[in-house]
């Protein structure tokens, strides 16, 4: 018996006895950091929150298409009915249907001044912006239903503009046509989708369409909005130029800008588009019903990009590299110097490891997030340098653990600094530091130490 406690002792006194304890330690300290991410979680959405409210107050993202020259027509049908001496009578009965008209050319105009809106913690970025279009008609066509042109009720057609966030329009909207203006006003249609609603210029002048000539078109609208701003392609020759003095936009949707007049800097933006008819599935005209475009809009995002929260959790994703770095630091100088480190000290150092997130993210909502990555990674090295001095005895052991955590920080704060190449420069680090920790740890005699 007293053999067995002797030689668990003496196991336990070993430096594989240690290296499982500290092994185990690491584990542990992921309870902690989970605890950490859901704070960070639980921060960025309310930072969520706070921006929708002020989206909200401000305007909301803004997506746009027009104008449509909606013309009314007649479809006839005949019902027999037969009366009680079985005589029958033919009844000819008129449907209203409509048909949508798009435009032969649309070219579209957009400049885009954002700001940044600050409550509390948090930010949102917003813009002020106008879009202005221009563009011309063919004499619509309606030879693809067969219709005699007595059924068209060209006195009552109209155009549209479908869009979003109409409560955030800053100025009055008129369309010019041909050289008549028309006030363009809200109108509820019972086949706008989702949150797009349809402004109306109300009857046009039939006289318009006496001639077969092309018909010009021009208007602008104001917005207040956020988020992004996105148009659909329903010219036959749709071009676009937007200008902006946001300097980190994100061109999304079904298309994207030409590559070879686009510029971004850090005064703003410029992109240019030319979309076909060939390049999107579906034509120029309408007949009863106006579909759902939106998946076809395309434009651009107004993110604010490694926003302190994603950087905050990029951050904590790499705890257990920190932490486990750390250990093997001073596990490496306790066993090839033979300096007893206790389980406890481990601890101390673990948890000062951990406070280094919660510094991270509450300094970072006050500042930029690099400025508090530089306090809170100084405030944490120093402590832990000044801690070794107790726990190493000698101070160029201190020294060197300062210099490690110091290594080990900058290289955590490259990585999570790039986007493409972020997995490459962490898999090359982490080969290094494996390389260094065989090569010192090679004369360690794990059974006897």
């Amino acid at each position: 018996m007293e053999k067995q406690e002797k030689s668990l002792f003496s196991f336990l006194n070993t430096a594989t006895a240690r290296f499982i304890l500290v092994g185990i330690l690491t584990l542990l300290l992921l309870i902690p950091l989970e605890f950490v991410r859901q704070l960070i979680s639980e921060r960025k959405h309310r930072q969520q929150e706070v921006i929708a409210e002020v989206n909200d107050k401000w305007g909301e993202e803004v997506i746009i298409y027009g104008p449509i020259l909606k013309v009314p027509y007649k479809v006839y049908s005949e019902t027999i009915i037969v009366d009680q001496n079985n005589e029958t009578t033919k009844q000819r009965n008129s449907t209203t249907k409509y048909a949508y008209f798009f435009p032969e050319t649309l070219s579209n105009s957009i400049d885009i001044n954002t700001k940044s809106l600050k409550r509390g913690n948090y930010q949102s970025i917003v813009y002020s912006g106008g879009v202005t279009c221009n563009g011309n008609y063919l004499h619509p066509d309606f030879s693809d239903i067969n219709t005699q042109d007595n059924a068209i009720e060209w006195e009552k057609a109209t155009l549209l503009i479908r869009t979003t966030n109409l409560k955030n329009i800053t100025k009055e909207v008129q369309i010019n046509l041909n050289g008549k203006s028309y006030t363009l006003e809200s109108q509820y249609s019972g086949d706008d989708y989702g949150n797009m609603q349809t402004l109306s210029s109300g009857y046009l002048d039939s006289s318009l369409f006496s001639s077969k000539k092309p018909k010009d078109f021009s208007f602008s609208i104001q917005y207040n909005g956020s988020k992004s701003i996105r148009l659909v392609p329903i010219g036959k020759t749709t071009e676009v130029h937007l200008t902006s003095n946001w300097h980190s936009p994100s061109f999304t949707g079904e298309f994207l800008p030409n590559d070879e007049t686009k510029e971004i800097s850090e005064s703003g933006f410029s992109a240019d588009w030319k979309i076909l008819n060939l390049n999107r599935p579906f034509g120029q005209s309408f007949f009863e019903n106006l579909p759902d475009l939106m998946e076809y809009s395309f434009g651009v995002d107004f993110i604010i990009p490694n926003d302190e929260y994603q950087q905050n959790e990029r951050t904590a994703k790499y705890g257990l590299m920190v932490i486990s770095l750390t250990f093997l630091v001073f596990f490496m100088i306790q066993a090839i110097n033979k300096i007893h480190v206790h389980i406890v000290q481990y601890v101390m150092i673990g948890i000062a490891l951990v406070l280094f997130y919660t510094l991270l993210l509450s300094i970072s909502e006050h500042s930029s997030f690099n400025f508090a990555y530089l306090i809170a990674a100084t405030g944490i090295i120093t402590m832990i340098s000044l801690y070794s001095i107790t726990v190493l005895k000698v101070k160029k052991f201190a020294l060197f653990v300062g210099s490690s955590l110091t290594c080990i920080y900058t290289f955590i704060f490259i990585i999570i600094q790039m986007e493409n190449y972020a997995l490459l420069a962490g898999s090359i680090g982490l080969f290094i530091i494996l390389a260094l920790v065989m090569y010192f740890s090679r004369k360690i005699d794990w059974a006897n130490n």
